[in-house]
């Protein structure tokens, strides 16, 4: 039986964006194992825009793949879709952002609510466990969500240590305005917590132009290349949590391949986060 009867159709993947480096250490990552395991594999982007992703995963419907891979832009929002497609008879795997509120076959990404847990012990850890904390959010994106909870949680333990302020900061553009509001409105802030790096830089940006370098830490969540380096160079950058999308993008294809064999595969695939701070 050659692989491409095996495979029928194979996979396709829609995934949220390919304008970040994330994005792309994943994609490449999904590229080279369903390349090593000879499964087509076919990659739409949906540019974070949801009506073109549901409409990527229309067109992987009509084309017939055995699996959809899917990276929602709105994790409710891509719930239609994906019921769609179970009914079409094809199983769907989220890698690292989770749909609400309906079963997958699997899903594969970072424990969110692990990681947010350490970007708060490290907040509290580097405030000496006292004083205020303002977050940039992404608020409908359930990964995110998660990461928040995580973050709000461990700073809950500790008593001198709040949460102040919280505004969604999408874009870096995005999450540098809000920043500079928080900031403003907040003169007393000695930490910000950015969902991800481009808010956590965003945020390092707007601290400096208050000339608040002595007063503000700030940390990301990614571990982005860019990142890692404003940690090493950047005072005001004193940690982010690491992800590992190369991890995320190889376990999605194996488990694509493992459910187009008929095998069982579990229905969560949690991919501990690690925390990067000064070399």
């Amino acid at each position: 039986m050659s692989a491409a009867a095996a495979y029928a159709e194979g996979i396709g993947a829609s995934l949220l964006t390919q304008q970040h480096p994330f994005y792309i250490e994943l994609a490449n990552a999904m590229t080279a194992e369903a390349k090593a395991k000879n499964v087509p594999l076919e990659v739409s982007i949906a540019n974070q825009d949801l009506n073109k992703q549901l409409a990527d995963v229309e067109d992987f419907i009509v084309k017939g793949v055995d699996v959809i891979i899917i990276s929602p832009v709105d994790s409710q929002g891509v719930v239609a879709a994906i019921a769609k497609a179970e009914k079409a008879g094809i199983k769907v795997i989220t890698v690292d952002v989770p749909a609400a509120g309906v079963k997958v076959t699997s899903h594969i990404g970072t424990d969110n609510f692990a990681g947010g847990v350490k970007a708060g012990e490290l907040m509290a850890k580097e405030l000496g466990d006292k004083g205020n904390v303002a977050i940039i959010d992404y608020p409908t994106v359930q990964s995110v969500v998660n990461r928040i909870e995580g973050f709000k949680k461990a700073i809950g333990e500790h008593a001198d240590v709040k949460v102040v302020a919280q505004q969604t900061g999408i874009t870096r553009a995005e999450a540098l305005a809000a920043a500079q509001n928080m900031l403003q409105a907040n003169p007393d802030i000695n930490g910000i917590f950015g969902f991800g790096d481009d808010a956590a830089l965003a945020a390092a940006v707007a601290v400096k132009a208050a000339g608040l370098e002595e007063q503000v830490k700030v940390i990301g969540f990614d571990g982005m290349e860019e990142a890692r380096k404003a940690v090493d160079s950047n005072p005001v950058m004193v940690g982010v949590i690491q992800q590992f999308p190369d991890q995320m993008g190889k376990t999605a294809v194996e488990t694509a391949v493992k459910v187009i064999a008929g095998e069982d595969v579990p229905a969560e695939q949690p991919i501990v986060p690690g925390v990067y701070t000064k070399k």
